[in-house]
């Protein structure tokens, strides 16, 4: 597997053709540019969703070109407090054209899980996102070996089985 850069992975947001898989897997993230606005959320502050407009640009001009944006969050319940805070904005994930769906992670006991999450390209590429403990990003490694592409199709595909869809999740 070979680092890549955050460019080298966003490129690939316009340049697959059909479909785009994103499995996430930890309970609370932390990434830069979402950490002031979480802030905000936590201490009840209003706040805005532009710095999300750019992801709904890019996933609305891919769905009408006929690209598929589809993610499932395996979470724990009763959900942290990230989860709530990004349920309360994920509708608009939808709005923008992305099925986004939720897991109890009671429901995939049983379903082979790669050690990362991850965004499947095309079945041609698959970038596994390296996390810190505090929910950064430190690293992000892409591989196109045919096995690690299959381990995550297929446990994309079981979990995606087990999910709701956000507008029926009711979180305990």
């Amino acid at each position: 597997m070979d680092s890549v850069t955050y460019e080298e992975f966003s490129a690939h947001f316009t340049s697959f053709q059909r479909e785009a898989l994103h499995l996430e897997m930890r309970d609370s993230y932390g990434t830069a540019i979402e950490i002031p606005h979480l802030r905000k959320w936590e201490a009840g502050e209003p706040d805005d969703t532009d710095w999300l407009q750019p992801w709904f640009d890019l996933v609305r001009t891919g769905t009408r070109a006929g690209k598929v944006f589809r993610r499932a969050r395996i979470v724990s319940e009763p959900i942290s407090d990230y989860q709530k805070w990004v349920l309360t904005d994920t509708h608009l994930f939808v709005e923008a054209g992305e099925d986004t769906r939720w897991v109890p992670r009671s429901r995939v006991s049983t379903v082979a899980l790669p050690g990362n999450d991850f965004w499947l390209f095309d079945d041609e590429v698959v970038i596994f996102l390296i996390f810190a403990a505090s929910g950064l990003v430190v690293d992000r490694y892409s591989t196109t070996d045919r096995v690690a592409i299959e381990l995550c199709r297929t446990s994309f595909e079981e979990v995606w089985k087990l999910s709701i869809p956000t507008s029926e999740y009711r979180p305990t």
